[in-house]
């Protein structure tokens, strides 16, 4: 799957995605966070106030305890604001 990170996040990370294989019990969006986070420790320090870190699968907005399953991209952002 492709992580993808954008504003804060991805200057933060001095990358703009991620090609992972998670392992399985890795179930949700949450759990894909805390893995990352094991892995890198930058990723760790950029996402160490979880409630700012806003996701999508597929292009759809969801909150951290959605599965996984079936999903191809995740997108992983700080909130927006409009204008």
């Amino acid at each position: 799957m492709r992580v993808m990170y954008f504003a804060w996040l991805r200057e933060r990370l001095g990358r703009d995605d991620d090609d992972v294989t998670p392992p399985s019990n890795v179930a949700t969006i949450a759990d894909l966070i805390d893995w990352l986070a094991e892995r890198d420790e930058g990723f760790a320090l950029a996402t160490a106030n979880r409630k700012l870190i806003r996701a999508a699968i597929d292009d759809e907005l969801v909150d951290h305890d959605t599965p996984l399953a079936g999903a191809r991209t995740i997108a992983l952002f700080p909130p927006m604001t409009g204008g």
